[in-house]
């Protein structure tokens, strides 16, 4: 139901999830470059903070729109036809921003932009996790988060280079999105396929697997407001402007750091264990971060580890959708995943924005703990009825 048109041996089963794996990777350069690049254009442009969140937020809302579609598309259109359309639409529209010489442009562009990148990460994590071999499944989906971490880094790295003025880091970002297309192109008769429309509605899975669904949301959610605020968060205690960034470079060296090492631990345990230990430590951490010193190195090795393994819950989130459903119902699935991961993006800052104002600035770190002690709790009843 969801393999390729002839059984895949060994070595084309890997160099099938390897080209998924290269292209998303790729892929996230091009759009680590585009998110920051598009945001200080807005600014030179004279375009207020509150408009700049608005026209940001459209990519999420397009993005919630796009994924109960996309495993029919993929029915329809095929695998490797969707994601290569999708860089071309991402790519084209990247250089639209650009050309736009009126905000109100950006809008229908913003869109178009969310809605080829929810598709090239619900159907790139369908193809790797359709073809994971069971034993080896949280290994590859802890493969694939780190190679898109790194990639991610790479973006504003980039960036930092070219400048953010005139076309340079457009036509940058545009080539590299459509580098991403190369490994596709080479995988032709080794992706999978679906060969049935018989499927359950993207937000069914909310109800039949939420301790998977869920870890996106909270993924998200918490991913970007540790992005938004963990430097406010230094800088309101004291550090230095420099200090404050430092400790945003141990969140995402945490992030990476772990994803691998978690992934092996999740195909030799239950993943709805792992994931409710995971959330429980992460909130742990996070509570205990206002008691400790922000300029300890206790507090750096905290973040390390914090952001690390809370950064795995999308992984073993990935993995358990792969071990539970096959076909139609994986690709619906994950864009159920990437869906709620974007619900995740919208509703994470303003949230901690405000427990941050509320209780300046420890509420940050509270307003963490509480988002991973309810998707803890979510996570424990669900093996709590399993167990009856």
């Amino acid at each position: 139901m969801h393999a390729p048109d002839r059984p895949l041996g060994h070595m084309s089963r890997t160099a099938s999830i390897a080209a998924a794996i290269s292209a998303i990777t790729v892929v996230g350069v091009g759009i680590s470059l585009s998110i920051p690049l598009l945001a200080l254009e807005l600014e030179v442009r004279g375009i207020s903070s509150t408009w700049i969140g608005v026209n940001t937020a459209v990519a999420g809302v397009a993005t919630i729109i796009t994924a109960p579609f996309v495993p029919m598309l993929v029915r329809k259109v095929g695998l490797r036809a969707l994601l290569v359309g999708a860089i071309a639409l991402a790519a084209a529209s990247l250089a639209g921003f650009k050309a736009a010489p009126a905000f109100l442009m950006w809008f229908p562009l913003r869109f178009t932009f969310g809605a080829a990148l929810c598709i090239l990460f619900a159907v790139s994590e369908f193809w790797i996790n359709a073809l994971a071999p069971p034993n080896r499944r949280g290994l590859i989906m802890g493969v694939y988060a780190t190679a898109l971490s790194l990639g991610a880094a790479l973006g504003p790295a980039i960036l930092s280079v070219l400048g953010a003025s005139g076309w340079a880091p457009y036509l940058a970002g545009a080539a590299v999105l459509c580098l991403g297309a190369i490994p596709i192109l080479l995988a032709r008769g080794i992706t999978p396929r679906i060969h049935s429309d018989d499927h359950h509605g993207v937000l069914t899975f909310v109800r039949r697997s939420p301790s998977a669904v869920l870890a996106a949301l909270v993924f998200g959610a918490i991913e970007t407001a540790v992005m938004t605020f963990l430097p406010l968060y230094g800088l309101r205690l004291g550090l230095s402007e420099t200090s404050a960034s430092l400790l945003l470079t141990a969140a995402v060296l945490g992030n990476v750091a772990f994803q691998i090492p978690i992934g092996l631990v999740s195909d030799k345990v239950d993943r709805r264990i792992l994931l409710l230990v995971c959330s429980l430590v992460g909130a742990a951490g996070a509570f205990t971060l206002p008691f400790v010193g922000v300029s300890s190195p206790l507090f750096l090795a905290m973040i390390f580890l914090a952001t690390g393994i809370v950064g795995s819950l999308y992984t073993v989130g990935l993995a358990h959708l792969g071990e539970r459903y096959h076909g139609a119902d994986l690709a619906a699935a994950n864009a159920a995943f990437v869906m709620l991961y974007s619900v995740g993006l919208i509703v994470g800052p303003p949230v901690a924005g405000l427990g941050m104002r509320l209780y300046n600035p420890y509420g940050f770190a509270f307003v963490i703990c509480g988002m991973l002690a309810m998707y803890a709790a979510v996570v424990a009843s669900r093996l709590a009825l399993r167990a009856r």
